[in-house]
């Protein structure tokens, strides 16, 4: 289980580099096509256009999630309430025997 995770988490350290990467030379390639030829301004390197680029998002945009979390909230929220209370004690139970919590018949009602 852990390995699937680690794999999981080099997948998306390995497209957000590569992300960067692409984003950052398409940048500098316009700035240096564009802006030199047309105010006069000087040549950037890669890690000047990554850095506009971190600069334009801050302003404009910031580094915040989006409300609804691309719908999986939202959607989430739909598939709970169109459950039984069965079904949601079923799913609260795989959920705590995934995260690591024993399955114990008295965590789930106490004895009196």
């Amino acid at each position: 289980m852990r390995g699937r995770w680690a794999l999981r988490g080099l997948k998306i350290a390995v497209f957000v580099a590569l992300g960067i990467a692409v984003f950052g030379f398409v940048s500098m390639h316009l700035w240096n096509y564009l802006m030199p030829a047309i105010f006069g301004l000087h040549v950037i390197t890669f890690w000047q256009a990554v850095g506009l680029l971190v600069l334009g998002r801050l302003l404009f945009g910031g580094f915040r999630p989006r409300p609804g979390g691309f719908g999986f909230r939202r959607k989430m929220m739909e598939r709970w309430e169109q459950m039984t209370p069965e079904e949601r004690e079923k799913f609260r139970e795989g959920l705590r025997h995934r995260c690591g919590q024993p399955r114990t018949p008295s965590a789930a009602a106490p004895s009196a």
